[in-house]
This record gives C-alpha cells, sequence and structure tokens, in this order.
C-alpha cells in the first residue's frame, strides 16, 4: 500500500484503517489485511493510562512507532502527531514528523482545520505524506469544551467544508472525520478528490478507523455510540487469567508435560 493506491481508492473500494500500538497488535493487523494502521495518540487513553491524549510525547510516540513497524514490516503505518509537536512552528513540525518516518513511518496525521494549512504543505513539500483530522479534534478538546459532534450548526459545517478543501489543496492525501454529523461528512466526502475516513462520521465517507481496544472489546467501561465491539477480549482475558491463578494456587499448573527434566530433549519448546 501506498499514498497514490490510497488516493485511487476513493469511490471504488472502502478503505480500513484500525490503530495498533505495539508490535504483536501491529502483526495481527497486517495479516487481517487491513489498508492503514494508525500509531494513534489515544495510545494514551489506551494504553499509557492518561486522561486524555494531551500528555502524550514525542518520545512515548516514537517507541510505539517504531514497534508498529517491526511488528509490521509491510503495512502502511501513520502516525499521529502528539500534541505540540507541530504547533509551536514550522521547523518543529518538519523537525518531529521527519523523526517519525526514520523510524518507520509512512506518513503523519495531523489535528486541525485550515489554520494549519501551511503546516500541511511545507511537510508535503519536505516529502512527508500527510493525513489531516478533522471535526473533533480530541487534541483541542479543551476548546471544543468536551467531546462533542461537530457540523451540527451552519458556522461549523462551513468551517468543516473549507477545511477539508484546504487541506485538500495543501496537499494532504487523506482525511479523518471524526464525530461529523452524517450529512456533513457526506457533503465534505462529495466535495473533495482525496478520501475521508470516518470516526462516528456515518456510512457515506470512503473509509472507517476504529480503536483497537474498543473494537475488540479490551475497555468494559467504555463503548462510544459510533464504536463496534467485534469481540469481548477483556471477558476472554480474564477467565485466562482467573484460571492461571486457580491452577497455580491449586497446584495444577505447571503439570509434568510443562517442566525440564535431566531427559528433556531440545529447548523452550521441547
Amino acid at each position: 500500500m501506498n499514498v497514490e493506491k490510497l488516493k485511487k481508492m476513493k469511490g471504488k473500494e472502502k478503505i480500513v484503517m484500525v490503530t495498533a500500538y505495539d508490535a504483536p497488535s501491529a502483526r495481527i493487523a497486517q495479516d487481517a489485511g487491513i489498508d492503514i494502521i494508525l500509531v494513534g495518540d489515544s495510545l494514551g487513553n489506551n494504553v499509557l493510562g492518561y486522561e486524555n491524549t494531551i500528555p502524550v510525547t514525542m518520545e512515548e510516540m516514537l517507541i510505539h512507532v517504531a514497534a508498529v513497524r517491526r511488528g509490521a514490516p509491510k503495512a502502511f503505518v501513520v502516525a499521529d502527531m502528539p500534541f505540540l509537536s507541530y504547533q509551536p512552528s514550522l521547523e518543529k513540525a518538519i523537525e518531529n514528523a521527519g523523526r517519525f518516518l526514520k523510524v518507520g513511518a509512512n506518513a503523519v496525521k495531523i489535528e486541525g482545520g485550515e489554520e494549519f494549512g501551511d503546516v500541511v504543505q511545507r511537510l508535503v513539500e519536505s516529502g512527508i505524506p500527510v493525513m489531516g483530522h478533522i471535526g473533533l479534534t480530541p487534541q483541542f478538546v479543551n476548546r471544543f469544551g468536551g467531546y462533542r459532534v461537530q457540523g451540527k450548526t451552519e458556522k461549523s459545517r462551513e468551517y468543516l467544508l473549507r477545511s477539508a478543501r484546504e487541506l485538500e489543496k495543501r496537499g494532504a492525501f487523506a482525511i479523518v472525520l471524526e464525530m461529523v454529523v452524517e450529512e456533513v461528512a457526506k457533503e465534505i466526502t462529495e466535495g473533495i478528490s482525496i478520501p475521508t475516513i470516518g470516526i462516528g462520521s456515518g456510512r457515506f465517507c470512503d473509509g472507517q478507523v476504529l480503536v483497537w481496544h474498543d473494537l475488540l472489546g479490551l475497555n468494559p467501561d467504555f463503548a462510544p455510540r459510533f464504536s463496534k465491539r467485534y469481540a469481548n477480549l477483556y471477558e476472554t482475558i480474564l477467565k485466562a487469567l482467573q484460571e492461571f491463578k486457580k491452577e497455580v494456587k491449586e497446584g495444577i499448573f505447571p503439570s509434568e508435560e510443562h517442566v525440564f527434566t535431566d531427559k528433556s530433549q531440545g529447548g523452550v519448546s521441547s
């Protein structure tokens, strides 16, 4: 997969993107044939235990982007630019985006609309593919006053439409639409030539993205309306750990088949 192939999928084939934050997850996503793996700054909520994405640092993101690349060497990997990694200056944006490509990302994702057109253009001119992200942008949650659906008012609709066109004009190869009302997401999708990838933005986007922990049911306390649980791995893992605890307490594990003796042959797998 590459940028040009993704752009050509618009209107012909739905794009599938998932987040992943480590090598084992990335390998599974690659083996499943997922089109894009996003190393999201949602790493903060789902892996690092932060309340939101704002505390996530470049150093933390770089570690996880590199891990995902090692786990999925053939995948198209997009790295989220964390809060304050691109806002301070164009030079800072180029430097940090370049660091992501050096550890294996194919592209970066930037939250924000028309006001970040210059950043997108400079990155693209520097040889760094950029995926845009408009609608609900979690890094700007304090400005929005919470996690609210976007595009409900005419002012919001016009801003989103302008931003999508501006990001396209400045060279973005795709745009994530997060929690945008379906009618506006449809209008944006039909009004630009690059793909839109929706999360909570309805049925008419060119693709869909879900967070690893949400679609696999790893967080029993979080079930957003726009997401769908395709598994309940929290319960599966919980039962496995409870069974392990029970067997250890009762002396069932390890059994003879799990121990080494002077007659054992070979290494770990024998």
